[in-house]
């Protein structure tokens, strides 16, 4: 299909339909589409390099996390565009074309989980699965304007998904409401259906928001207001999250001492975590892909090449260090929040870079998006990254973490909390100036994009299935 119709998001198209058509499943009625790094049986997993899928067979067998989906009701429209070898935030494929960002054209879609993003977005599927590592849920799910959950390590089963690094990699979705987002995860995770749940804290991540790009008053302010009308204004806490990691992280050191980035706008103890984490990456990466790598030495784009190489000349120096810097964070962060507490923060400390962006500069980008990305990397903490609309034509999201084992919490957080969140919203446009001047803002776009988007799409989807059961009525009369 061409780009413009599907906004390049899929690199394959087609139905599989849920075992059971009962109406009562959870995911009933409901679209999503695959990232290409889930094994799908029959099909060879792609990865997002055309070398990976000619020197690979196809799957014997489905992700059970697929199944699951599909056993919950759901049907599956099609496998999505991913970065190569999934190593990347921005979502750039020189292969298979960069899925376009329905919310900002000129700008990245965000990786590497960039195709089921941007099929949620542009209204082509209800839902979607990617996966997240470094940030491939998180940061594409920003970029797009959608909601994107990635779980606490280890809660889903990662069978059946081509690794990049098995010590942090998750499966995660998106969705376009916080509803949908919900009765996903309660499928992935095997929770029942629970009420409405209270935090016992919200404690703001003051040092971040301070250095993000986007206005207090568009992100922040807004959540403040919002969990001060639903829970009370006692449950809202500051903190330095920087100093938390200083102080009570003490693995860290070797990576403070290393050098990181001095650059305005990063936090040196967050930096040093996203530099630990990074180190695991390339060695496990190593461990995974560099025989094949070396032996096939692929086709790879910009940015990509680079980071894969250094992954396969890189050795296993501190990687035990690594292992207690995540133990040592998830203990400290766990004390901070406790058992129904939450930590606020901005998901990216900025906007989504312009297509094709020098790959010096987006060294910078990538800098600070890391240093906010590895708290619920090196922890295992589950984040959701929920979209607060528009501001300066891009958008903007708040994201919320939650200890190991509280994914089924924070969802219904969410759920509970989103109305407010655009009402409180919607007060701040209508507060600083026209609100037919903001007509670009989320708030209104957004929607309206999705809507338009969903019916063309839906007309579509429902005409590639007719014409699917026509072939197969005249094939069964042949």
């Amino acid at each position: 299909m061409a780009i413009d119709s599907d906004h390049g998001a899929f690199v394959e198209k087609f139905l599989l339909r849920p075992p059971s058509s009962s109406p009562d499943l959870p995911l009933s009625g409901l679209t999503f589409a695959t990232k290409d790094i889930f094994d799908v049986a029959g099909r060879v997993t792609g990865f997002g390099n055309p070398d990976w899928a000619r020197t690979h067979p196809a799957a014997e067998s489905t992700a059970p996390v697929v199944s699951a989906i599909l056993s919950g009701g759901a049907t599956s429209i099609g496998i999505t565009v991913t970065a190569e070898m999934a190593y990347s935030l921005d979502g750039e494929n020189k292969h298979y074309g960069t899925p376009k960002n329905p919310c900002a054209p000129d700008r990245v879609p965000g990786g590497s989980s960039s195709g089921s993003a941007v099929a949620v977005a542009a209204g082509l599927a209800d839902f979607s699965l990617g996966t997240d590592t470094g940030g491939s849920v998180r940061v594409p799910a920003s970029y797009c304007g959608i909601f994107g959950f990635r779980p606490s390590h280890g809660v889903i089963s990662t069978s059946g998904v081509t690794p990049l690094a098995q010590s942090l990699d998750t499966v995660g979705w998106f969705a376009r409401n916080p509803a949908i987002l919900n009765r996903v995860g309660r499928v992935l995770l095997q929770l029942p259906d629970t009420g409405p749940v209270v935090p016992t804290q919200l404690i703001i991540a003051e040092d971040c928001f301070q250095i993000s790009s986007v206005p207090s008053s568009r992100v922040k302010q807004v959540l403040v207001d919002s969990v001060e009308k639903l829970f009370g204004g006692h449950v809202i806490k500051y903190a330095n999250l920087g100093d938390v990691v200083k102080d009570k992280v003490p693995s860290l050191k070797s990576f403070l001492d290393e050098g990181n980035p001095s650059e305005e706008y990063i936090i040196p103890s967050l930096a040093a975590l996203s530099t630990a984490f990074q180190l695991l990456v390339r060695y496990e990466f190593k461990s995974n892909h560099g025989e094949w790598v070396s032996t096939v030495r692929p086709d790879l784009g910009p940015g990509i090449a680079e980071r894969v190489w250094a992954a396969v000349r890189s050795t296993d120096e501190n990687v035990d260090v690594c292992h207690s810097v995540m133990n040592e964070s998830r203990a400290a962060l766990t004390d901070l929040l406790g058992d129904f507490g939450v930590l606020a923060m901005p998901t990216v400390p900025g906007d989504p870079p312009k297509l094709q962006t020098d790959p010096t500069t987006l060294e910078g980008v990538h800098a600070r998006a890391f240093s906010f990305l590895s708290i619920a990397v090196v922890s295992g903490f589950c984040q959701v990254s929920i979209p607060l609309g528009m501001c300066d034509n891009l958008p903007v999201s708040v994201s919320l973490l939650a200890k190991h084992g509280s994914d089924g919490f924070l969802l219904n957080l969410v759920e509970t909390l989103y109305d407010t969140l655009k009402e409180h919203e919607y007060y701040v446009h209508a507060t600083h100036g026209n609100y037919r001047a903001n007509r670009d803002d989320c708030s209104f776009v957004i929607p309206i994009i999705h809507i338009r988007l969903e019916l063309k799409a839906r007309a579509e989807m429902l005409s590639q299935s007719l014409n699917t059961e026509r072939i197969q009525k005249t094939s069964a009369a042949q």
